[in-house]
């Protein structure tokens, strides 16, 4: 299974962000850290805060942080999330369109490899991959 750059940019920001619970990150700070889009980067943010994971304020000392424990946070739970609207493939996406349907037998092994897939992550919490704490500027 190969997850979108977008999933992909959701869980190095939670990993910075659970690296340094106390500080609220701006998309700046987390757009040069990682040489990402900071547009980018704020839509992964409001799909992030709208599912509850994190929360993000703004003025002076704005940011993101982390609205849960990253000990609560399920890998697999932020993939679903992050990768709505993203099939593995065409037949699994929401037309569900299939040029072979009812003889194929690809479909039924697709979804139970994604099943086993999410649940691999399921298993893990984003505190067993944080990244090491940072130093943050307390200014």
């Amino acid at each position: 299974m190969r997850l979108t750059s977008f999933t992909d940019y959701g869980l190095r920001m939670l990993m910075r962000l659970a690296s340094a619970p106390c500080h609220a990150f701006t998309t700046a700070e987390l757009a040069t850290e990682f040489a990402l889009s900071r547009n980018h980067l704020a839509k992964i943010a409001q799909r992030l805060a709208q599912a509850g994971i994190i929360e993000t304020r703004r003025g002076g000392k704005g940011g993101a942080c982390l609205a849960l424990p990253p000990e609560q946070i399920r890998l697999g739970h932020v993939v679903r999330i992050l990768e709505e609207g993203s099939a593995l493939v065409e037949c699994l996406g929401p037309s569900g369109t299939c040029t072979i349907d009812g003889s194929c037998r690809l479909k039924t092994r697709l979804k139970a490899a994604q099943r086993a897939f999410l649940d691999e992550l399921d298993r893990a919490t984003l505190a067993d991959i944080a990244l090491p704490p940072c130093p943050v500027d307390p200014a």
